[in-house]
């Protein structure tokens, strides 16, 4: 069996079913996206009209009229994607979601301790909440019939996001050996700060748990995906993208720093020429921080798309994303031209364009034909049905 992180290699033949099909078959199936800026435009303004006048009362029907255009418009394999949530269930996990952090909000007023205590048991909620929604999301997505499941167990959620709660316990713990929580020492607010600063190294760390445990739970049917990306992969792209975003606010320091050096080897460094050269060089580094936005998130979304998805599937499915980066830069610097050029109203449009260059960047390759995919779904069916319908929230979240 050839590893899954060789996107060109074939695929092996899956296990031994009823309805297996040939060794020799391979299928690859094409994303394409339909939808269009006009069509979603109209869906947009409505949904935008009617959040204002509901004060945001109406934000579940409008995520779940956006999300069955877009699924609607993404053909996989010449077959759409469907979306069947019910927004009154979303608006139910929407509430409690808000109550969670009202009584947050709530206890901070009360007293920092007693804030930063109902901080931790809504980070120690969250995990909960994350299966939940991603249960959620998968068993309302629908293709060719076909229900998608989630199979992650809430065990893996909570060792999914334990980076998370290592600095946090690190705080608490500390906390309980301050005589007045209200007035902390200088040493608490040190501690607090190196602990804040010793987190960012293990956000690739985190990104990589959560992606872990949601690409490695993915099923349909008979078929569930599992994650073969490296944890040296993700900091390996981490160091790139912290490269690209530097370089551009570098450079014009650099340049200034030259100039100034040159000036005053020169002699020619005088307080009145001093003024020009900072122009210069606050110009450059806001041109800098211009150059930094532009091009660091699109690398960023380009690179990890492909890494995530291409390094996700089993034995008979793989996923293959790739995405250019140039492609995703042009599509960026149209779409944020247009959308100041129009004051805001070529957003859907921008939405749709973005859609369109990312999810057809991706293509599936199977040894399972669709066919035979359906015939093996079997009672899963109605386990996916289930889920679906027994979720008392309706968690959602965009992740």
């Amino acid at each position: 069996m050839e590893p899954l992180h060789n996107p060109d290699a074939p695929l092996a033949p899956p296990p031994q079913t009823p309805y297996a099909p040939p060794a020799d078959q391979t299928h690859q199936l094409s994303i394409e996206f339909t939808g269009s800026g006009s069509e979603y435009f109209r869906i947009w303004i409505v949904n935008l009209l009617l959040l204002i006048v509901t004060s945001g009362i109406y934000y579940p029907w409008a995520k779940v009229r956006r999300l069955r255009y877009f699924y609607g418009n993404t053909v996989v394999g010449g077959e759409p994607l469907g979306f069947h949530a019910d927004p009154t269930k979303l608006l139910k996990g929407y509430l409690l979601v808000g109550l969670l952090f009202m009584i947050y909000s709530a206890a901070g007023k009360f007293s920092s301790i007693a804030g930063f205590i109902a901080l931790l048991i809504v980070a120690a909620l969250w995990p909960a909440l994350l299966k939940s929604a991603m249960q959620f999301r998968m068993a309302n997505t629908s293709w060719r019939s076909l229900r998608f499941r989630f199979k992650g167990s809430l065990g893996d959620a909570y060792r999914a996001v334990l980076p998370l709660f290592v600095p946090s316990l690190v705080i608490l713990a500390a906390l309980t050996q301050v005589a007045d929580p209200e007035k902390p020492p200088t040493w608490y607010l040190q501690l607090v700060g190196v602990v804040m600063l010793a987190t960012l190294p293990v956000l690739p760390w985190l990104l990589w748990n959560l992606k872990k445990y949601q690409h490695n739970h993915y099923a349909l049917a008979t078929l569930q995906t599992s994650f073969k990306a490296t944890l040296g992969s993700f900091y390996k792209l981490f160091f790139k993208i912290i490269g690209v975003t530097v370089l551009p606010l570098l450079v014009p320091v650099g340049i200034a720093g030259a100039i100034l050096y040159s000036m005053k080897t020169s002699g020619a460094l005088t307080r009145s020429s001093m003024g020009p050269v900072i122009t210069i060089a606050v110009f450059g580094i806001f041109a800098g921080m211009m150059a930094m936005m532009i091009i660091a998130k699109p690398y960023a979304t380009a690179r990890f798309q492909d890494l995530v998805w291409t390094r996700t599937g089993n034995v008979s499915l793989r996923f293959i994303s790739r995405l250019s980066f140039r492609s995703l830069l042009w599509v960026t610097l149209k779409n944020w031209f247009l959308i100041v050029l129009t004051l805001g109203l070529y957003w859907p449009f921008a939405a749709v364009a973005l859609a369109r260059v990312r999810l057809q960047a991706v293509t599936v390759k199977t040894r399972v034909s669709p066919d035979t995919l359906i015939a093996m779904a079997g009672v899963v069916e109605g386990d996916a049905a289930g889920e679906a319908g027994g979720d008392l929230f309706g968690l959602d979240i965009g992740f």
